[in-house]
């Protein structure tokens, strides 16, 4: 596969690149991330590459991100039709003010009108709400983006960081009530976070959501170069974010692999765990971070890699996830349900519920009928 072997996103006909360029690393205002001039380039080289997805925030680096992306858009005619923009809204930029941030319908139209001004575009693309507001009824929430749609400043919606039952019942009301349905959901994915395996990744299948993970590569771990070799002789950036993952023994137990199955691919790590992330029921485009032409050309390489069953068995195997209640009961309840059967591919074993042999059913026939 190549960047340019666009999906359509999720139950809609918007084409996007496999990989999606994140810009949270779009200015300085964090301590870290990449300069305007930096960040132009990178965003030039994507596109020159035939990537088309740009994903970002209204609070990421304090609203400088969007800017950046909006001073793009207006460089050497660039046709702004030619990208798919998306971005969030929920954070606020202004502490103090009650309605600033969240997903009531106040918020939510000043955000929006706010973004426009930044990426200085009339529309944009997809609308993420980018956390679950438990202070604002969902019905206002979708209420409010469905008008953004209707008035051409939003082309489709989606949702990121809330609960799979939250996001069904919002999806359940668009549906009913003939609103501009979701089409995505954005969730942190990768091979050290997989529990989204339990609810929201079927949930998304189900209703028709594309996936797109962030943090693939989780905060950078998964690029290989923090390993129990260097422990505790890097430099963590990001603080806490990092930290934290790198006082589990389970995370360099998850790298060890990582590490050994890309130099057997004859890969490197990142382009490993972005290939096995791609391969995933239900992703369509992982969202990738970049503060260099080196670094985004590495990830763009793992659309051409091709993980063999083994190393895909390895690393799954490794970085299997404990689900939360009823997974695992639905899981093994085949032979509870259909004992020795095969339906839609799967064998199905004895049960040891079940009767063995006629004699020992209760639901025989009386005897008049027989």
């Amino acid at each position: 596969m190549a960047i340019n072997n666009y999906i359509t996103l999720g139950h809609s006909g918007l084409r996007v690149s496999p990989l999606c360029l994140g810009t949270m690393t779009f200015g300085n205002e964090w301590g870290w991330g990449s300069s305007e001039e930096d960040s132009h380039k990178i965003l030039h080289h994507f596109f020159e590459k035939g990537g088309n997805f740009i994903d970002t925030a209204n609070v990421y680096t304090r609203g400088h991100s969007e800017d950046i992306i909006g001073n793009f858009l207006q460089k050497d005619n660039f046709r702004r039709e030619r990208a798919v923009i998306a971005t969030k809204f929920f954070g606020t930029l202004y502490p103090g003010d009650p309605n600033a941030g969240g997903a009531n319908r106040k918020s939510i139209m000043a955000a929006c009108e706010a973004s426009l001004r930044r990426l200085k575009t009339d529309y944009i693309d997809l609308y993420w709400m980018h956390c679950w507001d438990y202070h604002t009824p969902i019905e206002e929430t979708m209420s409010a983006l469905n008008d953004l749609v209707r008035e051409g400043k939003v082309r489709y919606i989606g949702f990121s960081d809330t609960p799979a039952w939250k996001v069904a019942q919002a999806q359940m009301i668009a549906q009913f009530r003939g609103w501009a349905p979701l089409i995505a959901l954005q969730i942190e994915y990768s091979l050290l976070e997989r529990t989204v395996e339990g609810d929201l990744t079927p949930m998304a299948q189900e209703l028709g959501l594309g996936v797109t993970p962030w943090s693939p590569l989780k905060y950078g771990i998964l690029s290989g170069k923090y390993t129990r070799e260097n422990k505790g002789k890097v430099d963590l950036a990001r603080g806490e974010w990092i930290a934290s993952q790198l006082e589990k023994e389970r995370t360099y137990e998850i790298v060890d692999v990582l590490i050994k199955v890309a130099k057997e691919a004859n890969s490197t790590p990142p382009r490993v765990a972005l290939s096995w992330l791609q391969g995933k029921a239900g992703v369509t485009s992982s969202i990738i971070g970049a503060r260099s032409i080196e670094h985004l050309d590495d990830n763009l390489g793992a659309l051409e890699l091709k993980l063999s069953d083994e190393h895909i068995k390895a690393l799954d195997e490794v970085s299997k996830p404990e689900l939360n209640f009823p997974f695992d009961f639905i899981n093994n309840s085949g032979p509870f349900r259909s004992a020795e059967t095969t339906i839609n591919g799967e064998v199905v074993g004895a049960s040891p519920m079940a009767p063995k042999t006629d004699a020992e059913r209760f639901d025989k026939a009386p005897a008049s009928v027989r």
